[in-house]
Protein backbone atom coordinates (compact mmCIF):
# COMPACT_ATOMS: atom_id res chain seq x y z
CA UNK A 1 0.00 0.00 0.00
CA UNK A 2 1.25 3.35 -0.71
CA UNK A 3 1.64 5.80 2.13
CA UNK A 4 4.46 7.62 3.75
CA UNK A 5 6.86 6.04 5.53
CA UNK A 6 7.15 6.34 9.13
CA UNK A 7 10.08 8.40 11.04
CA UNK A 8 11.58 5.49 13.33
CA UNK A 9 11.72 2.85 10.21
CA UNK A 10 12.95 5.71 7.98
CA UNK A 11 16.01 6.60 10.20
CA UNK A 12 16.58 2.97 10.77
CA UNK A 13 16.81 1.70 6.74
CA UNK A 14 18.56 5.45 5.72
CA UNK A 15 20.84 4.45 8.36
CA UNK A 16 21.51 0.77 7.77
CA UNK A 17 21.41 1.80 3.47
CA UNK A 18 23.92 4.19 3.90
CA UNK A 19 26.61 1.52 5.42
CA UNK A 20 25.40 -0.66 2.78
CA UNK A 21 25.96 1.75 0.01
CA UNK A 22 29.34 2.08 1.26
CA UNK A 23 30.34 -0.95 0.99
CA UNK A 24 28.11 -2.19 -1.97
CA UNK A 25 30.82 0.26 -3.89
CA UNK A 26 33.70 -1.82 -2.78
CA UNK A 27 31.70 -5.19 -3.33
CA UNK A 28 32.70 -7.91 -6.04
CA UNK A 29 30.46 -7.19 -8.81
CA UNK A 30 28.53 -10.35 -10.53
CA UNK A 31 30.32 -11.75 -13.59
CA UNK A 32 29.69 -14.57 -16.16
CA UNK A 33 31.89 -17.39 -16.81
CA UNK A 34 31.15 -18.86 -19.89
CA UNK A 35 27.42 -18.19 -19.70
CA UNK A 36 26.98 -19.74 -16.07
CA UNK A 37 25.76 -16.84 -13.16
CA UNK A 38 28.64 -16.62 -10.45
CA UNK A 39 26.95 -15.14 -7.30
CA UNK A 40 27.64 -11.42 -6.19
CA UNK A 41 29.54 -10.92 -3.16
CA UNK A 42 29.73 -8.00 -0.45
CA UNK A 43 33.11 -6.43 0.48
CA UNK A 44 33.73 -9.04 3.16
CA UNK A 45 33.70 -11.91 0.18
CA UNK A 46 29.78 -12.83 1.21
CA UNK A 47 27.16 -13.85 -0.95
CA UNK A 48 24.88 -10.57 -1.46
CA UNK A 49 21.67 -11.32 -0.25
CA UNK A 50 20.46 -7.68 -1.29
CA UNK A 51 17.37 -6.42 -2.58
CA UNK A 52 13.26 -6.96 -3.19
CA UNK A 53 11.99 -10.54 -2.47
CA UNK A 54 8.92 -12.23 -2.87
CA UNK A 55 7.87 -15.76 -1.38
CA UNK A 56 4.13 -15.46 -2.92
CA UNK A 57 3.21 -18.54 -4.18
CA UNK A 58 -0.14 -21.06 -4.83
CA UNK A 59 1.64 -24.02 -3.25
CA UNK A 60 0.04 -25.23 -0.63
CA UNK A 61 2.16 -25.28 3.02
CA UNK A 62 1.23 -28.58 3.48
CA UNK A 63 0.91 -32.04 1.03
CA UNK A 64 -1.97 -33.56 0.27
CA UNK A 65 -2.07 -36.84 1.84
CA UNK A 66 -2.25 -38.90 -1.79
CA UNK A 67 0.67 -36.51 -3.48
CA UNK A 68 4.19 -37.01 -4.02
CA UNK A 69 6.82 -34.40 -3.51
CA UNK A 70 6.74 -33.24 -7.22
CA UNK A 71 4.05 -31.94 -8.99
CA UNK A 72 3.84 -33.02 -12.97
CA UNK A 73 4.25 -30.52 -15.26
CA UNK A 74 0.37 -30.90 -16.24
CA UNK A 75 -0.47 -30.57 -13.04
CA UNK A 76 1.66 -27.35 -12.38
CA UNK A 77 -0.53 -26.17 -15.69
CA UNK A 78 -3.57 -26.60 -14.68
CA UNK A 79 -3.02 -25.15 -10.85
CA UNK A 80 -1.42 -21.84 -12.41
CA UNK A 81 -3.98 -21.88 -15.18
CA UNK A 82 -6.37 -21.72 -12.64
CA UNK A 83 -5.02 -18.84 -10.38
CA UNK A 84 -4.06 -16.59 -13.63
CA UNK A 85 -8.58 -17.20 -14.65
CA UNK A 86 -9.48 -16.50 -10.80
CA UNK A 87 -7.36 -13.34 -10.86
CA UNK A 88 -9.28 -12.20 -14.24
CA UNK A 89 -12.06 -13.26 -12.98
CA UNK A 90 -11.91 -11.07 -10.16
CA UNK A 91 -10.30 -8.03 -12.52
CA UNK A 92 -14.19 -8.17 -14.53
CA UNK A 93 -16.44 -5.26 -13.18
CA UNK A 94 -19.11 -5.26 -11.61
CA UNK A 95 -22.81 -5.16 -13.59
CA UNK A 96 -24.37 -2.26 -11.80
CA UNK A 97 -27.79 -3.74 -12.88
CA UNK A 98 -27.32 -6.90 -10.34
CA UNK A 99 -29.36 -7.72 -7.98
CA UNK A 100 -29.22 -7.68 -4.26
CA UNK A 101 -26.60 -9.70 -2.66
CA UNK A 102 -28.35 -12.31 0.01
CA UNK A 103 -28.29 -11.32 3.75
CA UNK A 104 -25.65 -13.42 5.31
CA UNK A 105 -23.33 -13.19 8.54
CA UNK A 106 -20.64 -11.87 6.28
CA UNK A 107 -19.84 -8.62 4.62
CA UNK A 108 -17.03 -9.45 2.95
CA UNK A 109 -13.29 -8.04 3.16
CA UNK A 110 -11.35 -5.95 -0.42
CA UNK A 111 -12.27 -6.71 -4.11
CA UNK A 112 -9.71 -8.48 -5.87
CA UNK A 113 -7.83 -5.47 -6.80
CA UNK A 114 -6.00 -6.13 -3.54
CA UNK A 115 -5.42 -9.62 -2.79
CA UNK A 116 -1.79 -10.83 -4.25
CA UNK A 117 -1.84 -14.54 -3.85
CA UNK A 118 0.56 -15.77 -6.14
CA UNK A 119 0.33 -17.62 -9.60
CA UNK A 120 2.79 -19.65 -9.51
CA UNK A 121 4.13 -23.27 -7.76
CA UNK A 122 7.22 -23.03 -6.03
CA UNK A 123 9.72 -24.72 -8.26
CA UNK A 124 13.33 -26.15 -6.10
CA UNK A 125 15.98 -27.11 -7.50
CA UNK A 126 14.30 -27.32 -10.87
CA UNK A 127 11.26 -29.55 -8.99
CA UNK A 128 7.81 -28.08 -8.95
CA UNK A 129 6.82 -29.02 -5.47
CA UNK A 130 3.63 -30.28 -4.40
CA UNK A 131 4.41 -28.73 -0.82
CA UNK A 132 6.39 -26.28 1.09
CA UNK A 133 7.06 -28.48 3.56
CA UNK A 134 9.05 -31.24 3.13
CA UNK A 135 10.27 -32.38 6.30
CA UNK A 136 9.13 -35.43 7.07
CA UNK A 137 9.52 -36.98 3.85
CA UNK A 138 5.54 -36.75 3.67
CA UNK A 139 5.17 -33.51 3.61
CA UNK A 140 3.12 -33.42 6.54
CA UNK A 141 3.62 -31.80 9.81
CA UNK A 142 4.79 -34.31 12.18
CA UNK A 143 2.61 -35.04 15.52
CA UNK A 144 2.13 -33.61 18.95
CA UNK A 145 4.05 -34.70 21.98
CA UNK A 146 1.53 -35.33 24.92
CA UNK A 147 2.88 -32.38 26.71
CA UNK A 148 2.28 -30.66 22.89
CA UNK A 149 -0.88 -31.36 23.19
CA UNK A 150 -1.80 -30.61 27.07
CA UNK A 151 0.11 -27.15 26.44
CA UNK A 152 -2.27 -26.45 23.38
CA UNK A 153 -5.18 -27.56 25.51
CA UNK A 154 -4.58 -25.54 27.93
CA UNK A 155 -4.21 -22.31 25.60
CA UNK A 156 -7.24 -22.72 23.27
CA UNK A 157 -9.25 -23.55 27.21
CA UNK A 158 -7.92 -20.21 28.54
CA UNK A 159 -9.53 -18.50 25.10
CA UNK A 160 -12.40 -19.84 25.11
CA UNK A 161 -13.11 -18.20 28.36
CA UNK A 162 -13.49 -15.14 26.44
CA UNK A 163 -15.67 -13.97 23.79
CA UNK A 164 -14.01 -13.86 20.36
CA UNK A 165 -15.10 -9.94 20.23
CA UNK A 166 -14.29 -9.32 24.36
CA UNK A 167 -11.35 -7.50 24.31
CA UNK A 168 -9.02 -6.12 22.22
CA UNK A 169 -6.49 -9.31 23.07
CA UNK A 170 -8.56 -11.63 21.92
CA UNK A 171 -8.57 -10.38 18.22
CA UNK A 172 -5.59 -11.23 16.17
CA UNK A 173 -1.88 -9.76 16.26
CA UNK A 174 -2.61 -8.49 12.57
CA UNK A 175 -5.09 -7.01 13.28
CA UNK A 176 -3.98 -5.49 16.42
CA UNK A 177 -1.15 -4.40 13.77
CA UNK A 178 1.05 -5.93 16.26
CA UNK A 179 2.77 -8.62 13.96
CA UNK A 180 2.26 -9.84 10.65
CA UNK A 181 -0.95 -11.80 9.67
CA UNK A 182 0.07 -15.18 9.25
CA UNK A 183 3.67 -15.89 10.32
CA UNK A 184 5.23 -13.34 7.34
CA UNK A 185 7.85 -11.96 9.20
CA UNK A 186 8.41 -15.11 11.28
CA UNK A 187 10.80 -17.18 12.05
CA UNK A 188 9.72 -19.39 9.94
CA UNK A 189 8.86 -16.61 7.00
CA UNK A 190 5.85 -18.25 5.45
CA UNK A 191 3.49 -16.85 2.57
CA UNK A 192 0.60 -15.86 3.87
CA UNK A 193 -1.81 -16.63 0.70
CA UNK A 194 -3.50 -12.92 0.79
CA UNK A 195 -1.33 -10.05 -0.28
CA UNK A 196 2.06 -8.10 0.70
CA UNK A 197 4.29 -11.63 0.40
CA UNK A 198 7.35 -9.00 -0.26
CA UNK A 199 10.86 -8.75 1.51
CA UNK A 200 13.40 -6.29 1.35
CA UNK A 201 16.92 -7.60 2.71
CA UNK A 202 19.65 -5.19 3.87
CA UNK A 203 23.48 -6.83 4.60
CA UNK A 204 26.52 -5.48 6.44
CA UNK A 205 29.06 -7.24 7.46
CA UNK A 206 27.62 -7.35 11.49
CA UNK A 207 23.65 -7.26 10.64
CA UNK A 208 21.26 -8.63 8.40
CA UNK A 209 17.75 -6.53 8.15
CA UNK A 210 14.97 -7.75 6.61
CA UNK A 211 12.00 -5.84 6.49
CA UNK A 212 8.46 -7.72 5.77
CA UNK A 213 6.01 -5.92 3.71
CA UNK A 214 3.24 -7.45 5.57
CA UNK A 215 2.46 -5.20 9.13
CA UNK A 216 5.86 -3.47 8.79
CA UNK A 217 7.96 -5.80 10.52
CA UNK A 218 11.81 -5.57 10.74
CA UNK A 219 13.72 -8.49 11.69
CA UNK A 220 17.27 -7.29 12.89
CA UNK A 221 19.79 -10.61 12.80
CA UNK A 222 22.52 -10.18 14.32
CA UNK A 223 25.73 -12.01 12.70
CA UNK A 224 29.01 -13.82 15.14
CA UNK A 225 29.05 -15.33 18.57
CA UNK A 226 26.09 -15.15 20.14
CA UNK A 227 25.18 -13.67 23.16
CA UNK A 228 21.39 -14.65 23.66
CA UNK A 229 19.06 -12.61 25.62
CA UNK A 230 17.91 -13.89 29.33
CA UNK A 231 15.21 -16.84 28.84
CA UNK A 232 12.74 -14.49 30.40
CA UNK A 233 13.08 -12.04 27.24
CA UNK A 234 10.69 -12.62 24.85
CA UNK A 235 10.28 -10.15 21.66
CA UNK A 236 8.83 -10.36 19.07
CA UNK A 237 10.05 -12.35 16.16
CA UNK A 238 12.76 -13.81 18.81
CA UNK A 239 16.62 -13.72 19.18
CA UNK A 240 18.23 -14.10 15.84
CA UNK A 241 21.80 -15.14 15.49
CA UNK A 242 23.48 -15.64 11.96
CA UNK A 243 26.29 -17.31 10.28
CA UNK A 244 28.51 -17.91 7.54
CA UNK A 245 28.64 -21.80 6.81
CA UNK A 246 30.29 -21.44 3.19
CA UNK A 247 28.01 -19.78 1.03
CA UNK A 248 24.86 -19.87 2.93
CA UNK A 249 24.14 -17.84 5.93
CA UNK A 250 22.01 -19.38 8.94
CA UNK A 251 20.24 -17.79 11.45
CA UNK A 252 19.01 -19.23 15.07
CA UNK A 253 16.17 -17.88 16.22
CA UNK A 254 15.37 -18.68 19.95
CA UNK A 255 13.34 -16.87 22.70
CA UNK A 256 9.73 -16.63 20.72
CA UNK A 257 6.99 -14.39 22.31
CA UNK A 258 4.65 -16.93 23.71
CA UNK A 259 1.85 -15.09 21.89
CA UNK A 260 3.49 -15.63 18.81
CA UNK A 261 1.93 -18.83 17.51
CA UNK A 262 3.00 -20.58 14.19
CA UNK A 263 -0.27 -22.00 12.55
CA UNK A 264 -2.12 -21.75 15.14
CA UNK A 265 0.05 -23.56 17.90
CA UNK A 266 1.96 -21.53 20.92
CA UNK A 267 5.72 -21.88 20.76
CA UNK A 268 7.35 -24.07 23.88
CA UNK A 269 9.91 -21.58 25.92
CA UNK A 270 12.56 -23.70 23.99
CA UNK A 271 11.14 -23.68 20.32
CA UNK A 272 14.10 -22.70 18.23
CA UNK A 273 13.57 -21.97 14.30
CA UNK A 274 16.62 -22.62 12.39
CA UNK A 275 16.80 -20.58 8.67
CA UNK A 276 19.05 -21.05 5.76
CA UNK A 277 19.17 -18.69 3.26
CA UNK A 278 21.41 -19.60 -0.22
CA UNK A 279 21.54 -17.33 -3.49
CA UNK A 280 21.07 -20.17 -5.91
CA UNK A 281 20.83 -17.74 -8.93
CA UNK A 282 20.08 -14.14 -10.00
CA UNK A 283 16.52 -14.41 -9.69
CA UNK A 284 16.32 -16.76 -6.05
CA UNK A 285 17.18 -16.88 -2.80
CA UNK A 286 15.97 -20.74 -1.63
CA UNK A 287 14.74 -20.29 2.06
CA UNK A 288 15.03 -22.80 4.01
CA UNK A 289 13.68 -23.31 7.61
CA UNK A 290 13.41 -26.09 10.59
CA UNK A 291 11.20 -25.90 13.63
CA UNK A 292 12.76 -27.68 16.54
CA UNK A 293 10.66 -27.80 19.62
CA UNK A 294 10.91 -31.05 21.45
CA UNK A 295 7.92 -29.91 23.71
CA UNK A 296 5.83 -29.52 21.16
CA UNK A 297 6.37 -31.65 17.92
CA UNK A 298 7.19 -35.61 17.99
CA UNK A 299 10.30 -34.31 15.64
CA UNK A 300 12.13 -31.43 13.94
CA UNK A 301 10.08 -30.38 10.88
CA UNK A 302 10.93 -28.09 8.38
CA UNK A 303 10.64 -26.93 4.38
CA UNK A 304 11.93 -24.64 1.48
CA UNK A 305 10.75 -21.87 0.03
CA UNK A 306 12.01 -19.91 -3.35
CA UNK A 307 11.89 -16.32 -2.66
CA UNK A 308 12.41 -14.34 -5.79
CA UNK A 309 13.46 -11.46 -7.12
CA UNK A 310 10.90 -8.40 -6.75
CA UNK A 311 11.02 -5.58 -9.20
CA UNK A 312 8.89 -2.84 -7.99
CA UNK A 313 9.19 -0.66 -4.83
CA UNK A 314 8.16 -1.98 -1.59
CA UNK A 315 5.85 0.65 0.47
CA UNK A 316 5.00 0.76 4.13
CA UNK A 317 2.38 -1.22 5.37
CA UNK A 318 1.07 1.87 7.32
CA UNK A 319 -1.39 -0.65 10.08
CA UNK A 320 -2.88 1.81 11.95
CA UNK A 321 -2.88 5.27 10.55
CA UNK A 322 -6.49 6.06 9.88
CA UNK A 323 -7.40 1.76 11.18
CA UNK A 324 -10.79 2.14 12.62
CA UNK A 325 -11.05 -1.34 12.12
CA UNK A 326 -10.35 -2.71 15.79
CA UNK A 327 -12.46 -0.11 17.55
CA UNK A 328 -15.42 -0.74 15.13
CA UNK A 329 -15.26 -4.21 15.73
CA UNK A 330 -15.51 -4.21 19.38
CA UNK A 331 -17.83 -1.15 19.61
CA UNK A 332 -20.30 -3.35 17.29
CA UNK A 333 -20.31 -6.02 19.66
CA UNK A 334 -20.75 -3.69 22.46
CA UNK A 335 -23.74 -2.40 20.46
CA UNK A 336 -25.44 -6.29 19.75
CA UNK A 337 -24.94 -6.90 23.70
CA UNK A 338 -26.76 -3.88 24.66
CA UNK A 339 -29.60 -5.35 22.27
CA UNK A 340 -29.73 -8.07 23.27
CA UNK A 341 -29.89 -6.93 27.23
CA UNK A 342 -33.29 -5.41 25.63
CA UNK A 343 -34.74 -8.22 24.19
Amino acid sequence: MSVRYSTPLLVLCVALSAVVLASTAAAQAPTRDAGNWVVPRTADGHPDLQGNWTNATITRFQREEDKGPVLTWDEVAELEGRAVARVVRGAEPSDPNRAAPDVTGGVGTYNDFYWDRGKVVAIVNGEPRSSLLTNPPDGRRPPFTSEGEQRIAEYRAFREQFGQYDNPENRPLGERCLMSFGSSAGPPMIPNNAYNNNYTIVQTSDYVMIVTEMVHDVRIIRLGEPDPLPDHVRPWMGDSWGRWEGDVLVVETTNIHPLQTFRGIPPSKHRKVIERFTRVDEETVLYEFTIDDPETYTRPWGGAIPFKAFREPLYEYSCHEGNYALSAVLSGARYQERQAGRD
